[in-house]
């Protein structure tokens, strides 16, 4: 089945980059970011309801949670900064 997820934090294609390659690294193949759009769309097939947890908790590790989460202060600051550490990764490589 493809999900597209709408997600918080990602600016650019650093960040795209990044999650495109953290997902592939997980078995994910159709893995797509749009840019174009406000809030910022990430895309993925997965099989079953264990691998979209799986594609929700790879995207808040690297700080992009999705939009409709609650997040404390604490954790929106912490999100934001683990994103800004992801995206610049994804400029990297």
């Amino acid at each position: 089945m493809i999900q597209t997820f709408e997600v918080a934090n990602v600016r650019c294609s650093g960040c795209a980059n990044t999650i495109t390659k953290a997902l592939q690294e997980e078995g994910f193949t159709e893995v797509t970011v749009n840019l174009s759009c406000e809030p910022r769309k990430v895309t993925v097939e997965a099989v079953d309801e264990a691998q979209l947890a799986q594609v929700k908790a790879i995207l808040r590790k690297l700080g992009y949670p999705l939009v409709d989460e609650e997040n404390g202060a604490f954790d929106n600051a912490t999100l934001k900064l683990k994103s800004f550490v992801s995206c610049a990764i994804g400029k990297i490589n």
